[in-house]
C-alpha cells in the first residue's frame, strides 16, 4: 500500500514540475514579444516569440511544449501584456498576426515530435544538429501556413475571397516570405543555444 501511495505522489509531482516548467517558457515567450521590430514590407512586427516557440518544443517536447504556448495564449487572451510590443487581448487573435499566435501551440508540438521522435523527452543537447533544424523547419511550415490564412481572411472580405490561390500567395509574401531571414537566425539561435548551459539546467 505503501509503494502505491509513493508512486502516486511521483506522478503528482512529476506534473506539478512539468507545469511549472511550461509556465516558466511560456513567460520565457512572452518577453521576446518584447524585442519587436518593424518589417518594411509587412504589418506584422518582427520579434523574437518564434524563438520561445521552438525552445518550448526543443526542451519540453510535444505534450508540454505545447501546453506551454496554450498558457501563453491564455494568459495574453484574458489581458496579460505577452503579445508583440505589449499587446494583449482576444481581438489579438482576429487582427492580421492572429494566424501565427493560434499556431503556435501546434509549432511547438511539432518541434518536440520531430526533435525527439516521441513523447519521452531527452536532452535536447544530445539531438543531432540535423534534426533539430528539420524540428523548427517543419514548425515554421506550420507558423508560415497559419500565419498566411490568418492574413488572407483578414485582408479579404469574404473566405472564398481569401482562399483564392492569388490571395493566398499575396498573403505569403506580406506575412510569411519577409520573415524567412529572421527564421533563419532564431532557428540558429536555438542550436546555440541547446549546445550551451544558458538553459539546460532548468
Amino acid at each position: 500500500m505503501q509503494t502505491e501511495t509513493d508512486g502516486v505522489e511521483l506522478v503528482g509531482d512529476q506534473t506539478v514540475e512539468n507545469i511549472a516548467r511550461a509556465a516558466v517558457f511560456a513567460a520565457l515567450t512572452g518577453a521576446m514579444a518584447y524585442v519587436s521590430f518593424q518589417n518594411p514590407v509587412s504589418p506584422a512586427p518582427v520579434t523574437l516569440q518564434v524563438l520561445g516557440v521552438f525552445l518550448a518544443g526543443l526542451y519540453l517536447g510535444p505534450v508540454w511544449g505545447g501546453a506551454s504556448m496554450v498558457l501563453y495564449l491564455i494568459a495574453g487572451g484574458v489581458g496579460a501584456p505577452v503579445f508583440a510590443g505589449g499587446g494583449s487581448g482576444l481581438g489579438t487573435f482576429v487582427a492580421p498576426t492572429g494566424g501565427y499566435l493560434l499556431s503556435y501551440p501546434f509549432a511547438a508540438a511539432l518541434t518536440g515530435l520531430v526533435a525527439h521522435g516521441t513523447t519521452e523527452l531527452a536532452d535536447p543537447r544530445d539531438v543531432g544538429v540535423a534534426k533539430l533544424v528539420a524540428a523548427m523547419v517543419a514548425a515554421t511550415v506550420v507558423i508560415y501556413a497559419a500565419g498566411t490564412v490568418g492574413f488572407a481572411i483578414v485582408q479579404r472580405p469574404s473566405l472564398a475571397a481569401a482562399f483564392a490561390p492569388s490571395a493566398l500567395v499575396d498573403a505569403f509574401l506580406v506575412a510569411g516570405a519577409a520573415f524567412i531571414p529572421a527564421e533563419a537566425f532564431k532557428i540558429a539561435a536555438a542550436i546555440g543555444i541547446t549546445r550551451s548551459d544558458q538553459l539546460n539546467a532548468a
